[in-house]
């Protein structure tokens, strides 16, 4: 678990670290991400059809390759969580943290008793029972929690789920954010721009690593958010990062004259 344990040290001392997220179910795909040097890869199971079946896949996948997995769970499920814990993912990543008592159940959820709630399998995580005793340790301390900030309601408990125990850092959710203001989709809009920075500067004050997810493969925005302080970066998804590509070549081809 050294690389979990590195990224997790990073995450905690609020290092930059870059990351993207995987919403189709090609183990191809996930090998592809985990080479170009990413730090972390998310396996969306929120917003996607991958299975718990196909997310396995994945995680091996990554994991193999060097690179940390997390999974972005459908919702705050201990089962899910206990699930996609065993099948070796590092860490979760909890959308609709809305008060302290969401992230303690998150964090329950990724520990066994009697640190937390999770039951005991052997599994992939565990080494198929040959590594028990070392996943055992690791287990205690090691899971990378990270919550969404994704909700007004969220904002105002804001500091104390950051100060939950377990939970390493958090990453806004800008759309479902915009959306339980009134204001869908318009990030330029003040209220709005004074919620991301009220949530920033918590997290910055509290010493708490600060996520947010760039959609659009666009490096002047990486670039910009680096400077604005967020540490925990997931640079755009697999298929946008896709769309735009194939977009971009067919324009440059429609534009030459011969």
């Amino acid at each position: 678990m050294t690389v979990s344990s590195a990224l997790r040290n990073k995450i905690r001392s609020r290092i930059l670290t870059l990351g993207s997220w995987i919403t189709l179910g090609h183990a191809g795909i996930a090998e592809i991400m985990a080479n170009a040097g990413f730090d972390w890869l998310v396996v969306d199971l929120e917003h996607s059809v991958v299975s718990i079946e196909v997310a396995g896949d994945l995680i091996r996948t990554i994991d193999l390759c060097g690179v940390a997995p997390l999974v972005r769970l459908t919702s705050n499920d201990p089962d899910q969580i206990k699930r996609v814990m065993d099948a070796g993912a590092h860490g979760i990543v909890v959308p609709m943290v809305n008060c302290p008592t969401d992230a303690e159940r998150a964090v329950a959820a990724t520990r066994y008793a009697p640190r937390g709630s999770r039951g005991v399998g052997l599994a992939r995580a565990q080494g198929y029972g040959a590594a028990f005793k070392e996943y055992l340790q690791w287990q205690g301390d090691g899971p990378i929690v990270i919550v969404q900030i994704e909700h007004k309601d969220a904002i105002d408990q804001l500091e104390k789920i950051l100060k939950v125990p377990g939970v390493d850092g958090f990453i806004i959710g800008p759309y479902d954010l915009s959306c339980s203001m009134g204001i869908p989709g318009q990030f330029e809009n003040q209220d709005f721009i004074n919620a991301m920075n009220c949530i920033r500067e918590t997290g910055r004050r509290l010493g708490c690593s600060a996520g947010i997810h760039i959609v659009e493969p666009d490096p002047q925005q990486l670039e910009q958010s680096i400077r604005d302080g967020y540490t925990f970066i997931a640079y755009s998804v697999d298929i946008r990062m896709l769309d735009v590509s194939v977009r971009q070549g067919i324009e440059k081809m429609r534009g030459i004259k011969l």
